[in-house]
């Protein structure tokens, strides 16, 4: 089709009505559940993130009415203990980081100019799965039952059952499922913006949220799976007795504090980086210049990323480290102020040489940026060793942490809703309710929060559900109740603007003048995206690119129709963001909901000790993804197709050009990354013993762990060359290794297991049996996804869905073993020959 055919308004018709056609969402009540388009689905992402963080301020507003008073009798210790975590748990795990995902979800796709992002049933399915998990996990206040060990939970109290409940359990199992829908959005998100930019947006070119988001992303893949790990752990000490955090058994708790801050720091980084990413977005608009220092920002965002994974201990200084360890995490704490400093002032900067527009976004902005360094500064304060061993497990503490997490992540979150509130309904806020709603929520934030340090100073120590009348801290914390009710009224106004909302006429297209892709969205938007994929020359391409908007709409771009029926986008080079092929995207489906909750029911059926319901659940979920997959991947009725501008690209890819398999990649490292902390662990304890493994405590030998390692590599081996036979076109051969592979990976399960087994360990007498154990089981459950994964691809041969051309299943397969040889070298040469070596 020539572009000079987009003159015909009836062609122009029609193509918009295929378009139409083919992204309408499903009718129907239950079916519009279905729906896995990414802007519906982040949508109902945001709502549940949102109203989470609503109960977890009720949550709040109670504790404070708690402390009003000295000697208060309003919740007793035990309430206090629940409220106040869940209220950390829902701010930090069901509030934080799915809102900032949730966000992403919805922006991307039309900041990157592509239809959509790149699995939609993958963010359905992460959907689910955190709806699912926060209602069980909050759910459980009501029925007196919730987790009361704090947020982050420190063994040994939580992990013994005869001093922590049931709460303890849905804490764990409810977070852990959470967590997988966490790390399922960040592989959509990485790949979305690698694989999915428009042709020509070299990464140099991308946005700088689209940036933010990367880097975001690639943070969780590196920080939620250490506390994944320790997960396991908690629960294995919880459920079987195998003593990881037992002292007297070998254990050591504070191998718990390690996993759970090299999480819990870089998380710190994970909610704010995203509200840097949206002053990014609204400050050059409302300056309406290009922002100031775009490669040093970037720079700087990716050393924050990297220097917040080396903070961890900045948590344990009062853990009775060594010195040299307190000097080195002191001064990595302080140096990380020195990137975001230079994000802060990059963004000052751009609004000093602009013309500022004032307007109700940009003032959440610069009020919270001034929220967040009155925190920062605090954190360079509690980065001093000395202070911090005065000040830690007080109030300033608490003061410190809230003046971040509302200046980062809460107040950035509401600038960017009063900004992206038009593009998402097509209607704008109230500017009157919107300024008083941020002056009340200011001057709230620090009547709450500043006289806290002054309490945490005065020796105020922080998780106490009363204090006596002679400590002399009545007036602070009155004031402190006081301020978080105003706080509470400036969020309830936010509410009423929202509500508000539908009544008020629809918005002009792009009502801030922005110059970024997203705002190519009219008031009454279509469901397609973006009416044709652009081509991009410019980081702000509306405001610099002649006609950019017309060309859009009238479809003289990329892909302008949809003549197969079928939903689709372009995916591009990684680097330069040259067009490869057009990708088939999920249509709506009931798959990415029943999955999400049967795997649901194998975490919840587990927190009861329904062991073998929970077995049956996970089956169900193993054949719900098999079915998921088996729709997945398909042979397209024709090679190639035009997208227009004299290009025809293909429409099947695999191996490393494949969305697929870097989605296959990215989770794989997801999972060596948790397993890294099992083997972190391992050693961990091999430096804490003076003797470890124990004396006269049989280890799993050798010889099994070698066996083990021999099959993974041969099967490793003939899943290689199974793919390359398949890529010659010897399909029989291919076959015939695929089914000697999954053999082979099958026979590792029992050789891996055969070592402790044969020679007695008792995981329930020491941590040396427990880990051994513990990495065997892993190790093997890996070796079972493997031959299953084989199996796979044997049967989508058979059945004719995978050919020497059409390999998708074979490269991922591939793939996936390349990680699976990696872990069983490093667990059988740990187990088998570490003790002998030691």
């Amino acid at each position: 089709m020539s572009l000079h055919d987009q003159d015909d308004p009836e062609l122009r018709r029609a193509q918009e009505e295929r378009l139409r056609a083919v992204w309408a969402p499903p009718r129907g009540l239950f079916l519009r559940w279905t729906d896995t388009n990414n802007n519906a689905v982040g949508v109902w992402y945001t709502l549940t993130a949102f109203c989470f963080m609503l109960f977890a301020g009720v949550l709040a507003l109670i504790m404070r009415t708690q402390l009003a008073m000295p000697e208060s009798t309003i919740t007793s210790a035990s309430t206090y203990n629940q409220l106040f975590t869940l209220h950390g748990s829902a701010m930090m795990f069901l509030f934080a980081v799915p809102m900032f995902e949730a966000v992403s979800i919805i922006l991307l796709p039309q900041l990157l100019g592509a239809r959509d992002l790149p699995f939609p049933r993958l963010s359905a399915f992460g959907y689910w799965s955190f709806l699912l998990g926060g209602v069980f996990v909050l759910g459980s206040i009501f029925f007196d039952v919730a987790p009361d060990g704090g947020w982050f939970m420190y063994p040994p109290f939580t992990t013994r059952t005869d001093l922590s409940g049931l709460g303890a359990d849905i804490w764990m199992l409810g977070l852990s499922f959470i967590e997988v829908s966490s790390v399922a959005a960040a592989v959509e998100l990485i790949v979305g913006i690698l694989k999915f930019r428009p042709p020509g947006m070299r990464l140099n070119l991308m946005p700088l949220y689209a940036w933010y988001i990367l880097v975001v992303a690639v943070m969780i893949l590196f920080a939620f799976p250490p506390l994944i790990a320790g997960d396991l752990l908690f629960e294995m000490e919880r459920l079987l007795g195998w003593p990881f955090f037992d002292a007297a058994r070998g254990g050591d708790p504070l191998l718990w504090q390690h996993l759970f801050w090299i999480f819990g720091h870089p998380e710190v980084y994970i909610i704010f980086l995203p509200s840097i990413a949206l002053f990014a977005m609204l400050v050059p608009t409302f300056a309406q210049r290009h922002l100031l220092g775009y490669p040093y920002i970037v720079l700087a965002a990716v050393g924050t990323a990297f220097l917040s994974f080396g903070l961890w201990v900045h948590h344990m200084f009062t853990t009775g480290l060594p010195k040299i360890s307190l000097a080195f995490f002191s001064a990595a704490s302080q140096a990380v102020v020195i990137p975001t400093g230079v994000q802060i002032f990059a963004l000052i900067a751009t609004l000093a040489a602009g013309r500022v527009i004032f307007s109700t976004p940009l003032l959440f902005a610069t009020g919270s940026l001034a929220i967040f360094v009155i925190g920062g500064l605090t954190g360079v304060m509690v980065a001093i060793v000395p202070f911090d061993w005065q000040a830690h497990d007080t109030y300033f503490v608490v003061a410190h942490l809230h003046y971040v997490l509302i200046g980062g992540t809460l107040m950035p979150l509401i600038a960017g809703l009063y900004y992206y509130w038009p593009l998402i309904t097509g209607k704008k806020l109230s500017d009157r309710l919107g300024r008083t709603a941020f002056w009340v929520m200011f001057a709230g934030a620090n009547l709450t929060f500043f006289p806290m340090h002054f309490s945490g100073l005065l020796g105020m120590p922080r998780r106490v559900f009363t204090y006596p009348a002679e400590l002399g801290l009545a007036g602070l914390n009155m004031a402190s109740t006081a301020g978080a009710y105003l706080f509470a009224a400036g969020m309830l106004i936010v509410v009423i603007d929202l509500c508000l909302s539908p009544r008020r006429a629809k918005a002009k297209r792009n009502p801030w003048n922005a110059g970024t892709l997203e705002w190519l969205a009219e008031p009454d938007s279509e469901p397609w995206g973006v009416r044709s994929v652009p081509l991009i020359e410019t980081r702000y391409p509306i405001w610099d690119q002649p006609d950019f908007v017309r060309k859009v709409d009238e479809g003289r771009f990329f892909l302008p129709d949809a003549e197969e029926g079928r939903r689709e986008t372009i995916t591009t080079t990684v680097l330069d963001a040259r067009p490869l092929a057009v990708v088939r995207l999920g249509t709506p489906s009931v798959l990415p909901m029943m999955t999400a909750f049967a795997l649901g029911g194998v975490f919840i059926l587990t927190t009861f000790h329904f062991y073998w319901a929970a077995l049956v659940s996970g089956v169900l979920t193993l054949g719900l993804v098999l079915r998921w997959m088996w729709t997945t991947a398909e042979i397209p009725e024709k090679p190639s197709k035009p997208i227009g501008h004299g290009l025809e690209v293909p429409l099947y890819l695999s191996g490393p050009q494949a969305p697929g398999w870097w989605a296959m990649f990215i989770t794989m490292l997801a999972d060596a990354t948790a397993f890294a902390g099992l083997v972190f662990g391992y050693y961990f304890f091999w430096t804490v013993h003076p003797v470890f493994p124990p004396p006269n405590m049989p280890g799993p030998g050798i010889t099994w762990p070698m066996v083990a390692l021999a099959l993974t590599a041969a099967s490793w081996a003939a899943t290689l060359i199974a793919r390359e036979a398949n890529r010659r076109g010897a399909v029989a051969v291919t076959r015939l290794l695929l089914a000697l592979a999954g053999v082979g990976s099958l026979l590792a399960i029992p050789a891996g297991l055969a070592g402790p087994w044969l020679h007695g360990l008792d995981p329930t007498a020491h941590s040396y049996p427990a880990m051994v154990w513990l990495l065997a089981i892993w190790t093997t459950i890996h070796s079972g996804v493997g031959a299953i994964a084989q199996f796979y691809a044997l049967a989508r041969s058979i059945a004719g869905r995978a050919t020497p051309t059409h390999d998708a299943d074979i490269r991922n397969t591939a793939l996936y073993h390349h990680f699976m040889l990696f872990t069983a070298v490093v667990c059988w040469c740990t187990i088998g020959l570490f003790p002998e070596v030691a």
